[in-house]
This record gives C-alpha cells, sequence and structure tokens, in this order.
C-alpha cells in the first residue's frame, strides 16, 4: 500500500469521511481517551497539584483542541488548503509530547500514592495513567501519519 493510501490521501477529508479515513479516524478515540483521563484525575484526591495540574491541563485542553479541529474537518473548514495540513501535523506533535509529560508526571503521582490512601483513589490515578499512556500512543500514531500526509502534500 502506498504511503498516500495509508495516510488517508494528500488532503484532510471533510464531512463525514473524517470517521471512514485513516489517521482522521483516530479523533474520536483520542477524544475518548482524553476525556477519560480528564474525568480521572479530576474525581482522584489530588497530592501533588502542580504535577496533576498539568497532566488536568493537558487533557482539558486537547480534549477542546481535538474536538475543535474534529468540528472543522467535518464541516470542511480548511476548504483542502495545505496550511490545514501543516497544523494538523504540527497540533498532533505538540500533542504527543504534552500527553507524554502528562502520562509520566502522573505515573509518578500515582506512585507516590501508593503508601498513605485509599485504594479508590489509587487505583483512580492507575487508571488515569494507562488512559494517559493510551492517549499518547494515539496522538502519536495521528502525528506519524499527519507527517506523512504532510510531507506528501
Amino acid at each position: 500500500m502506498a504511503p498516500s493510501a495509508a495516510s488517508g490521501g494528500s488532503s484532510l477529508p471533510s464531512g463525514f469521511a473524517v470517521f471512514t479515513t485513516f489517521p482522521d479516524l483516530l479523533f474520536l478515540f483520542e477524544f475518548v481517551s482524553g476525556g477519560l483521563v480528564w474525568i480521572l484525575i479530576a474525581s482522584s484526591h489530588v497530592p501533588i497539584p502542580l504535577i496533576q495540574g498539568w497532566a488536568m491541563f493537558t487533557s482539558v485542553f486537547c480534549l477542546i483542541a481535538t474536538a475543535l479541529l474534529l468540528f472543522l474537518c467535518v464541516t470542511g473548514a480548511h476548504g483542502s488548503r495545505a496550511s490545514w495540513i501543516t497544523l494538523d501535523a504540527t497540533y498532533h506533535c505538540i500533542a504527543s509530547l504534552f500527553y507524554f509529560g502528562a502520562s509520566v508526571l502522573e505515573a509518578l503521582a500515582a506512585i507516590q500514592l501508593q503508601v498513605g490512601f485509599t485504594y479508590k483513589y489509587y487505583h483512580e490515578n492507575i487508571a488515569a495513567v494507562v488512559f494517559s499512556f493510551v492517549a499518547t500512543l494515539l496522538y502519536v500514531v495521528h502525528a506519524v501519519f499527519s507527517l506523512t500526509r504532510w510531507k506528501s502534500s
């Protein structure tokens, strides 16, 4: 399979084609996993506000930015311009870095919760770590295929 075919072509899809092309299909999974990270961190005990604050900022920022980018792609606001392909690739690279940092910091917070806190908070933080790394993986895969699409455009 050619790289342009694997990455969904050399332009961004519009309309409901966003939900049938790869890597744009990953928008939905990024949205769901990012939302779960946000909910799990918000509902857990926060022993280290600075560390978990970064994880919360990352999940909320990426959730809103992903929803906005998905909405703009579905409505066709990009008009198949090459600058939107660059925006898509840049956003997913930045989101990958943000989520990787947030995942590592959230894992550190979960390790520190292991002693002296109830298992409920510990398990919520472990679930947040897992979904944070899942979101990181999704954003990295989307970034790689977006960069492939950007290179071929």
